[in-house]
């Protein structure tokens, strides 16, 4: 079968994969075991280093808590403003608390911010009973979930990030877990929060990630400190436009320094980044004629477009696309009939299939008769 090959310089679109890396060996390293500058919608990757290296990550592994928790308040299983009941389980919880005692009261809305501001394990304890009925049915739908989101590097065995040497993530795994949270709008102030107060205002809570209170494009995530993980954080940052970009550190020994390299490091990708839409030349979307079917072509499109990631040097990228001159009936709806290939420069950035958008059936004798003869009536 013949094929044409079509080519342009497009200037305002591009298609991603989930893993794009851009000049991912220029960026500046920062002591630690592993680090990641991602954006946060397309998942582009512009500065790594053993982004898939599995670590223990401490109390960032509450960020797949969190998500969990987000997920059941946006589905309508809890809200905010609910009061719930701490059970007998908050007793003698290790690590940050709130003071919780069996029959406190608390609305979701405390419970959450004391997780987030103040990493309270107890308040975790009670919205993990809240939301799975135990703590141990929850580790099961934090794995769960961390599967749905295309986590394969992560695995959890309780909601609180105390050390176990069976628990681990990576840098890139907490940046995707970071990338979902950002969906929910909800979060975001929480995280926003440098100080404030719960139970009555009788317990502080203090952020220890001070780039709540001295960041401007801050919308969260995390910062944690111990003598396994060293010093870890991830950090979300979202310029005038809306574009998020994800830094996250593990096992770094100088948390001054960490916190500088994620404040410079989001404000570089705002300067010299930008996020542009996909679009398809007309041509491309011309419909593929059909031979020996009902109808004498089908409308064909791309089967994935996305938003990409390129440097503010960038003119544009250039696209390839391979149809046939024409297809042979049967088609199905969904069926490839050809491909699209995106290149920066030289460097092939994506690829994707062109499919048809409906199906054409064969052409038989017996419906050739019925449109003649359907046509003859309507003169």
């Amino acid at each position: 079968m013949k094929y044409l090959a079509l080519s342009a310089v497009l200037t305002i679109f591009a298609l991603v994969c989930s893993l794009f890396f851009i000049g991912a060996g220029e960026k500046e390293e920062i002591d630690g075991k592993a680090y990641i500058l991602m954006e946060a919608k397309t998942h582009t990757v512009i500065g790594q280093k053993n982004i898939d290296t599995h670590l223990n990550v401490g109390y960032l592994s509450k960020l797949m808590s969190i998500l969990v928790i987000a997920d059941d308040i946006s589905n309508g299983k809890y809200n905010l403003t609910d009061e719930i009941t701490a059970s007998d389980n908050v007793t003698n919880t290790k690590g940050a608390v709130i003071w919780l005692e069996s029959g406190d009261k608390l609305t979701v809305d405390e419970l959450l911010k004391s997780i987030i501001v103040g990493n309270a394990n107890d308040a975790m304890t009670v919205l993990a009973e809240r939301s799975s009925g135990s703590v141990e049915n929850f580790v099961m739908d934090m794995n769960a979930k961390a599967f749905d989101i295309g986590l394969r590097n992560s695995k959890f065995v309780s909601p609180y990030g105390y050390y176990s040497p069976n628990e681990y993530s990576t840098a890139y795994d907490v940046a995707v877990i970071c990338s979902e949270l950002t969906k929910y709008g909800f979060l975001e102030p929480y995280f926003r929060i440098w100080r404030d107060f719960v139970k009555n205002d009788s317990v502080e809570l203090v952020n220890e990630n001070t780039l709540s209170n001295s960041f401007s494009q801050h919308i969260g995530f995390k910062v944690c400190s111990s003598d396994v993980s060293r010093n870890c954080i991830a950090e979300g940052g979202k310029d005038e436009e809306g574009t998020v970009f994800i830094s996250v550190v593990l096992g770094n020994e100088d948390k001054e320094e960490m916190f500088k390299y994620v404040k410079k490091e989001l404000k570089m990708s705002f300067r010299d980044y930008k996020v542009i839409p996909s679009m398809f030349p007309d041509e491309m979307m011309a419909p593929l004629k059909v031979v020996n079917g009902t109808d004498p072509a089908v409308i064909i499109r791309a089967k994935i477009q996305k938003n990409a990631v390129v440097s503010n040097n960038t003119q544009g990228l250039r696209t390839r696309v391979i149809i046939p001159e024409y297809i042979a009936a049967p088609v199905r709806k969904g069926q490839a009939v050809g491909t699209a290939s995106f290149y920066n420069e030289d460097t092939l950035a994506f690829e994707t299939e062109i499919v048809a958008e409906c199906d054409v059936s064969v052409l038989s004798l017996r419906y050739a008769f019925y449109r003649l003869l359907t046509k003859l009536t309507e003169k």
